[in-house]
């Protein structure tokens, strides 16, 4: 009799940034293991309101995707603290136009932990009836979170929401990605309307100074670590 066994999970995908191994998780997401730290960056919420106010009409549904998809990821992790890597929202006014439902997610997501909302450039200025605690920039031993990035050892940023395209079965595939060199790290977008750079963009050169970084492409059941040389 031939026993049916089911196949082992796949392991979580890691990388390491100035030597702290953080699991990249399909969303887009960072987690710290050792520090229970969930990172997230540019959820760009209210993006879809803030294009009709210019009369760009888009599905006014972004806000609800993005925070269902960051109540997912929560769930899966259970971080005893979340920051939010700058620009999450997408500009200066993006929170008055939150929904109550939308409201209350948030402070779902905030029970029970600690929440940092690191402020941005669409968001310098973020309120105080959000929840959470507002900063510049948190550091935790040799990592440094931070909205823009400098190139500093042990930097983990947003801003740039890298992309890499490649070319696989004969056609192109074009996915957000986390781009880094194990010394600093650039996340990937999580907003479900952000769009994305490319890291063969001049800027990432300038970020890293060598072609010899790594973009880490989210696909659909694992995260695919490619060369950024081999990118296009």
């Amino acid at each position: 009799m031939t026993e049916n066994v089911a196949p082992s999970a796949d392991p979580p995908s890691t990388f390491e940034v100035a030597g702290v191994p953080f699991v990249a998780d399909l969303s887009g997401a960072l987690f710290w293991e050792e520090q229970r730290l969930l990172v997230v960056s540019d959820l760009h919420l209210e993006k879809g309101s803030s294009f009709a106010t210019r009369g760009v009409l888009l599905p006014p549904y972004d806000t609800a995707a993005t925070l269902g998809r960051l109540a997912a990821v929560v769930a899966r992790h259970d971080p005893r603290m979340v920051i939010a890597l700058g620009d999450s929202f997408h500009d200066r006014r993006a929170h008055e136009r939150l929904g109550a439902q939308d409201r209350d997610a948030i402070t779902a997501l905030q029970a029970r932990r600690d929440w940092v909302w690191i402020s941005g450039n669409h968001d310098p200025a973020l309120p105080s009836d959000l929840g959470g605690m507002v900063a510049t920039e948190v550091a935790i031993g040799r990592i440094r979170f931070r909205h823009e990035p400098t190139g500093a050892i042990g930097e983990i940023a947003g801003h740039l929401h890298p992309k890499a395209r490649v070319s696989t079965r004969g056609r192109a595939v074009e996915r957000r990605c986390f781009a880094s060199d194990g010394e600093r790290a650039v996340m990937p977008a999580f907003g479900a309307y952000a769009g994305g750079l490319s890291i063969r963009d001049v800027a990432f050169a300038k970020l890293f100074g060598t072609p010899a970084f790594t973009a880490h492409l989210l696909g659909d059941t694992k995260l695919h670590t490619i060369a950024a040389s081999r990118c296009y």
